[in-house]
């Protein structure tokens, strides 16, 4: 189950790693075909430094998912594990909400699969 639980977490940090590379370095190229049906070619360079900040955010996301691969101690490992796999999940619904349903299968709905394996270690 440790395996299985450390995997799904690895997952969800690696797309958000993708997240941060594509809001911060790549929105221009990647995001205007990830975005393409939400945003208009030319919003893309105006709002290129509000995308960069949306990806430091998934960055710390990511870190904190990884950092709790790397805890010795199980209890504090799933406790880091289960607030960062928490915070993707209500970031997820709130974009799901707000932006487009499809974040909720892309970004929330991992990380609830990551969050049960995690509370069943």
């Amino acid at each position: 189950m440790e395996i299985i639980s450390k995997t799904l977490t690895a997952i969800v940090a690696l797309e958000h790693l993708y997240i941060l590379y594509m809001e911060m370095f790549a929105w221009e190229t990647l995001g205007k075909k990830t975005f393409r049906a939400s945003l208009a070619d030319d919003l893309f360079k105006p709002t290129k430094k509000l995308a960069a900040n949306q990806g430091l955010y998934n960055g710390f996301l990511s870190a904190g998912l990884i950092w709790s691969l790397f805890i010795c101690d199980q209890i504090w490992a799933k406790n880091v594990a289960v607030f960062f796999l928490g915070c993707v999940i209500v970031a997820g619904i709130y974009g799901a909400i707000s932006a487009s349903r499809k974040i909720f299968f892309v970004q929330a709905l991992p990380a609830i699969i990551a969050l049960i394996f995690v509370l069943l270690r």
